[in-house]
């Protein structure tokens, strides 16, 4: 009954459309199986908005990743290189950047084998040098292997971070204090606005002198008669071998000097590097001259050639008889008396420094874009004066490298981009010492940030010896974990021994980076990366090159503190070479260096320039170079449109770098 109640219910047609109906509904469910795992494959990978799957991606939620530090930096957009590296290698030429990266080696790969010196030393007169880099080598492995072992481990601090019972507000020394103390008065924490220093002395009588640097003297002339000492600002912390920087050289010569009248000159000096001179010679300074906080760079004082008045007596005549009256002056006379007390007050102010004598103003010296107020950390004062006492008063109580500012220099913006699998066009080796700190965050902060560097078409690498203090190895290996843009040389750093970091980054350019040129620098030279890669494409052809600022036909100095004796160089002269400071060779070249390194055959000398120069010549017998010469390799400071600027300063080195990104042109910081 009931049965036939439904099949009343359910007519044939109706029961064929819901067995249709039913059969769709299958189809679709086995529809969707395949298609949507499709969907989401291709709608979360790709990033096109069009079309159903980018439709479906938009709407669904997506991950949230959280960006670094470094993420949050503004990089410039990765440039096409006109050549893909990568076919050269057999790599694909579609990877993206972030794969075809590599991880940062952090020590050199130079192997010094110091046993095949044992019996090839002493052939050509070079076995000293052999023997200091055989035992710096040793030792600086030892370092090297605790280094890493961890058994060199930095103790905690002696003092807490705040440190101001270390900078007393003020110092006092007697003049017997003084000289037990070298005649330096150290200021722990430099100098600061309104800082004062005075010096209490008596200059000595003038003496005979017969140095050729003060006067030439002719056959049958009597000797010249000289009195004259020197007060000086300096850096106290400073590499060892290296004179300290001199941030105010003020230098009072009371017989005069070349001009054969007193004089009082001031001057700066960075690295050995002078600044130009202010010559104070008794003339005030021109009206139309700058002053320094509103005080004139040079005062007037009395001279033997001067008449002791402006006007000649027939003007003063005609003025007396036209009833004008004469401005009344005032002349001093020179400050410095032989045998007389003086008192001398050095005082820092807004613009420059200000040195009065006895009461009165004598000179300013405006501050130079190398140095800043806490830099002066020592007063040195020497020559013929006996110095009474010395009081410094007004002085900073605490240094600002322990204030948190220091913590913004370990930031991820300055770390180096690990180096790219394929070749890249030019590798820049930068010659740096253990606590060169403040030269290598200079370098980091200016021409490494080019858009050729942070793209990896060009890689640069400082290279750094071991320290003889065990705590500036533990301070460089954090260093260079956290930067990744040092290369560890393992051995003992010496001057003489430069030239082992020259081969270092011959190794590195040809065997870690496969660069096709490789450059040569020092961590207080300015390079200008696109200009120096700009020369080396001017020369057409597989050659080998050879370019820098190159000497011709230069001798050895046989005196003096560069003296080179017969036995290290036994020639009349040099090869020509490229001055040191930046010069650029093919990778050819580098590669021969290496290889004669490696089977002991490449000779060393302690003049790292000198000895490139020697390698590219021995190079030059059997394949042809081609030397190119450039004055804008500067050798001695800046020039207009250089390639690269020496003795640059760290402040001078941001003041190029700020210029260059600001008026799109090179232009010098010259105002040390």
């Amino acid at each position: 009954m009931k049965r036939g109640k439904f099949d009343s219910l359910m007519s044939p047609s109706r029961l064929r459309l819901v067995q249709i109906l039913m059969g769709l509904v299958f189809f679709y469910m086995l529809f969707m199986s395949f298609e949507i795992p499709l969907v989401l494959r291709t709608g979360f990978g790709s990033g096109s908005n069009d079309g159903l799957y980018g439709f479906i991606s938009d709407a669904l939620p997506r991950p949230v990743v959280l960006e670094s530090e470094e993420d949050l930096v503004d990089k410039d957009a990765p440039t096409r290189p006109t050549e893909d590296p990568l076919r050269a290698f057999g790599g694909s030429p579609y990877r993206t950047p972030e794969r075809t990266m590599r991880k940062v080696k952090k020590v050199s790969g130079l192997v010094f084998n110091e046993t095949v010196l044992d019996g090839n030393v002493g052939k050509d007169g070079f076995s000293e040098l052999h023997k200091a880099a055989k035992h710096a080598w040793v030792v600086g492995r030892k370092l090297w292997d605790q280094l890493e072992s961890g058994k060199i481990e930095h103790g905690p601090p002696a003092k807490p971070a705040n440190r101001s019972e270390q900078c007393p507000h003020s110092i006092t020394l007697v003049g017997s204090d003084f000289r037990a103390r070298n005649r330096v008065l150290e200021l722990p924490c430099g100098l600061t606005l309104w800082s004062h220093i005075t010096v209490v002395g008596t200059p000595n009588w003038a003496h005979p002198e017969y140095d050729p640097k003060i006067a030439v003297l002719k056959e049958g002339d009597e000797s010249v008669m000289v009195s004259q000492f020197m007060m000086e600002l300096q850096g106290l912390k400073t590499v060892d071998g290296e004179d300290p920087p001199r941030i105010l050289h003020f230098n009072p010569r009371l017989k005069g000097d070349w001009s054969g009248k007193p004089v009082i000159e001031q001057n700066t000096c960075y690295r050995m590097q002078w600044g130009t001179a202010l010559r104070c010679e008794g003339w005030r300074s021109r009206a139309d001259e700058e002053t320094v906080d509103g005080q004139e760079k040079c005062e007037k004082w009395i001279r033997d050639d001067d008449s002791h008045s402006e006007e000649s007596k027939a003007l003063w005549w005609l003025n007396r008889l036209i009833g004008r009256t004469k401005k009344v002056t005032i002349d001093w006379p020179y400050p410095f008396v032989e045998g007389r007390l003086f008192v001398l007050t050095l005082s820092a102010g807004l613009e420059g420094y200000h040195v009065n004598i006895d009461g009165r103003h004598v000179t300013s010296f405006p501050y130079r874009t190398g140095f800043v107020l806490e830099d002066a950390t020592g007063l040195f004062v020497n020559g013929d004066v006996d110095v009474h006492s010395v009081i410094a008063g007004s002085l900073p109580t605490s240094h600002p490298s322990f204030s948190p500012q220091m913590h913004l220099e370990l930031s991820t913006r300055w770390k180096a981009p690990d180096l790219p699998k394929g070749r890249v066009e030019l590798f820049i080796g930068i010659l740096s010492a253990g606590n060169h700190f403040a030269e290598r965050m200079a370098v980091r902060k200016s021409w490494m940030q080019h858009k050729l560097i942070k793209s990896s078409h060009v890689v640069a690498r400082f290279f750094v010896a071991l320290h003889g203090r065990k705590e500036v190895n533990v301070e460089l290996k954090k260093e260079a974990d956290y930067f990744g843009d040092i290369v560890i040389v393992p051995y003992m750093d010496n001057y003489d021994l430069v030239v082992l970091k020259t081969i270092a980054i011959c190794e590195y350019g040809v065997r870690s980076v496969a660069a096709k040129y490789v450059m040569k620098c020092d961590d207080d030279t300015f390079v200008r990366v696109d200009a120096v890669l700009k020369e080396a494409h001017k020369v057409n052809g597989d050659g080998g090159l050879y370019i820098g600022n190159i000497n011709y036909h230069h001798k050895p100095l046989r005196y003096g503190k560069w003296a080179v004796t017969y036995e290290e160089w036994p020639e009349e002269d040099y090869p020509p070479y490229a001055n040191g400071p930046g010069y650029i060779i093919s990778s050819d070249i580098a590669e021969f260096i290496i290889s004669e390194f490696e089977k002991h055959k490449l000779r060393l000398f302690k003049m790292e320039d000198v000895s490139m120069g020697m390698w590219v010549e021995q190079f030059n017998s059997t394949r042809p170079v081609e030397y190119l010469h450039s004055l804008k390799f500067c050798q001695f400071g800046c020039i207009e449109d250089y390639y690269t600027a020496h003795y640059q300063s760290p402040r001078q080195m941001i003041c190029m770098w700020g210029k260059l990104q600001q008026n799109g042109r090179p232009q010098c910081c010259n105002m040390r």
